[in-house]
């Protein structure tokens, strides 16, 4: 089978360096492969994503170096295919409506809120409706739709990582799978994008391996193959601190702006991540040399002021 990769940012605010390296090794792992790279915007967030985060998007990967097979695809495109495959999984009693409200889950939650981690929702509306308009008929309230998340564990075989035991009930609860205003949520959302791209391989950071768990239950429900999975160490700032979007200074956008070179990026890239190139170097230039087995598996830390990159 050839190897599909796909390359997925979200138009929500600039790309950072900590989404350049991970683009980069996922391009640079599919085109040592021989295989096809694609290029998916996920814009569900109506309230948060933004056009001109669209096309900033692909101008960043781009200027990167990066290409993709085929036409952008929108994860918005299907947004209405997305909402009826969360409502049918309500229909199997796969998932339930839920008609309760943040403040309610919070004050329901037994679990304390910590390191910005979602409150684990209880099940309060575990069995309490028997449809979608049941609970908006007996409550005057648009349903959440929440997957009921089995109490088995998940064992996943990770690329990178190797063997991990995952527990989605206990780490996730039954999580959301579309919101009140028909918003598919994130994992059903890659679940079912991966399947209708046919992508094989996922190469992101490792702070979402513990996703894995919610996505492999939700791919057993819907009789969907994982595909390989890889995450990766992540690039951190210099407080050792993930990078986050409003981090401006470290944007792709503000160094392309700035006239930075991005083969001096690239370059600097695969050098942290303990895969040689030393100096500028073009990512098809990579491909060749390539090997997961030689990345390093210690986060990339980024020194204040940046040297990785000249002018």
């Amino acid at each position: 089978m050839q190897v599909t990769a796909r390359l997925a940012p979200s138009p929500t605010g600039l790309l950072h360096i900590g989404h350049a390296r991970s683009f980069l090794l996922a391009w640079l792992n599919a085109r040592a492969a021989g295989g096809r790279v694609l290029l998916r915007i996920e814009d569900l967030d109506a309230t948060r994503s933004r056009p001109e985060f669209i096309e900033s998007c692909m101008e960043d990967i781009a200027w990167l170096g990066l290409d993709w097979d085929e036409e952008p695809h929108l994860q918005s495109s299907r947004s209405t295919e997305l909402l009826s495959i969360a409502e049918r999984l309500v229909d199997e009693g796969a998932a339930y409506p839920c008609v309760c409200t943040r403040k309610e889950v919070r004050e329901a939650s037994s679990a304390p809120h910590l390191d910005g981690r979602p409150v684990i929702y209880p099940g309060t509306c575990r069995g309490r409706f028997q449809s979608i308009q049941e609970a908006e008929q007996q409550t005057g309230r648009r349903p959440t739709l929440r997957f009921r998340c089995p109490e088995d564990e998940v064992h996943i075989s990770d690329l990178f990582q190797g063997e991990a035991t995952l527990h989605p009930l206990k780490e996730f609860g039954d999580f959301p799978i579309a919101s009140p205003d028909g918003q598919t949520s994130y994992h059903l959302a890659v679940v079912l994008d991966d399947d209708y791209q046919g992508v094989t391989e996922v190469l992101r950071g490792d702070d979402l391996l513990s996703s894995c768990g919610p996505q492999a239950a939700l791919q057993a429900a819907l009789g969907i193959e994982r595909p390989t999975w890889i995450h990766v160490p992540l690039v951190l700032d210099e407080h050792k601190k993930r990078l986050a979007k409003r981090t401006d200074g470290l944007s792709v956008r503000t160094l392309r702006e700035q006239g930075h070179c991005p083969r001096d990026l690239v370059g600097w890239l695969l050098s942290a991540s303990g895969l040689g190139h030393e100096g500028p170097t073009a990512p098809e230039d990579a491909i060749k040399d390539f090997s997961l087995s030689s990345l390093s598996r210690s986060a990339i830390l980024i020194p204040e002021g940046f040297p990785g990159v000249s002018g």
